[in-house]
């Protein structure tokens, strides 16, 4: 039969992890796992525990509340009170999601039109740049400015330039993914300036929001002048509680939002995991005791790559999981700078699609799902696979 691909696909990318993935999993040899945003730091053991629990408990086994269950939603709604300044209530403010980029896909669903313009960085996960398109969204990127062995940096002339009579909202991360690129207060101001002049709506995709190095503040834009009533976070179980397989995520919104994102979240997935709700509402409580020993984790071993890859057109990411190289300094696409390395035993995936200034041009290397001592000695091939001088 004639099949005719629905026009919504028309912008759909892949991201490329897959193939890699894929790849790495056939192989024989022992790659460095570099390619996917897996983590090999273990959960908190508590929430182990009591997800354990839930698999004999009735109550877990249920599609009810529809909305998430009403301790999560409590916790959820606290968690980012605390870090915006906000005061929102699990009842009136919060519903759960099926991971955090569930999330993403259904505040699109409920809050952008076909055509509108939603504002997003480059580099920006290809995954959040699909769901745009997916809710009939045009994405504007705004470019982070890169410089070789320095922190990336958000243009701000260009986020200026970027809102127009079309833009419906902002969708922002910070640190961004996959970049590791950080707003500091001065961004978010403006950021804020502009929502607020322009009637924007901010949608704050929190996913490591609060694992940032060398000492830089966990700043939210909720708590900014005329920021409460248009931002809305998403946040999530996977990257911070390190609880990927959970697929627990959270959206904190103002209530007048509140109608039309339950209606998206009920259209959609219905309701997470029940077995997952409670530990992960126990990890986000824990977290304010658990996160620091692996924030500083991972920072070691960003150091390391940093080391590593010293001298080579490398952004120094400000947190998150990952960070980006530039490879056609060396004459590659960021494909074959991929099929190089995996030939040379280092699995990572290339950017196409996943910005326009900063896109094909890089690698990513994710350093959380590999120890210190296996990262070390990793400069040396990769100046080997990529015929780096």
């Amino acid at each position: 039969m004639a099949r005719r691909r629905p026009a919504r696909l028309a912008h759909i990318a892949g991201i490329g992890v897959d193939a890699v993935g894929r790849v790495a999993d056939a192989s024989s040899a022992d790659l460095l796992r570099l390619e996917n945003l897996d983590v090999d730091i273990p959960v908190d053991p508590v929430a182990l525990a009591r997800t354990r629990e839930a698999v004999d408990r009735d109550e877990d086994n249920s599609y009810l509340p529809f909305i998430g269950q009403t301790r999560l939603r409590s916790v959820a709604a606290d968690h980012v009170s605390a870090l915006s300044g906000v005061r929102y209530d699990g009842d009136r403010n919060c519903l759960i999601c099926a991971g955090g980029l569930s999330g993403v896909l259904n505040v699109l669903l409920a809050t952008v039109d076909t055509g509108d313009e939603v504002v997003v960085t480059d580099p920006t996960y290809a995954g959040l740049i699909n769901r745009v398109h997916l809710a009939g969204g045009v994405p504007r990127f705004v470019p982070f400015i890169f410089t070789p062995g320095g922190a990336w940096r958000l243009d701000r002339q260009a986020l200026r330039e970027a809102v127009g009579p079309e833009s419906r909202a902002m969708l922002l991360t910070s640190p961004s993914m996959p970049s590791g690129g950080w707003l500091d207060a001065d961004d978010w101001a403006l950021v804020a300036e502009l929502c607020v002049a322009k009637d924007l709506l901010l949608i704050v995709d929190a996913a490591m929001e609060r694992l940032v190095f060398d000492g830089r503040p966990v700043l939210h834009a909720a708590g900014l002048p005329g920021m409460a009533e248009r931002t809305i976070t998403v946040g999530s179980a996977s990257k911070e509680l390190r609880m990927i397989g959970w697929r627990v995520g959270w959206i904190v919104a103002p209530e007048p939002l509140m109608e039309d994102l339950i209606a998206v979240n009920l259209a959609n997935v219905v309701v997470p995991v029940g077995i997952a709700q409670d530990a992960a509402a126990l990890a986000l409580e824990r977290s304010v005791e658990t996160l620091p020993a692996y924030v500083s984790e991972l920072q070691r071993r960003r150091d390391v790559l940093l080391e590593e890859l010293d001298g080579m057109p490398v952004g120094v990411p400000a947190g998150g999981w990952s960070l980006l190289m530039r490879v056609t300094d060396f004459g590659h696409t960021g494909a074959t700078a991929s099929a190089r390395l995996m030939e040379h035993g280092i699995a990572a995936t290339a950017m196409a699609g996943w910005g326009v200034d900063h896109g094909d041009q890089y690698i990513r290397f994710v350093f959380s799902n590999e120890p210190v001592e296996r990262l070390r000695g990793m400069g040396a091939i990769v100046h080997r696979a990529l015929g780096a001088a």
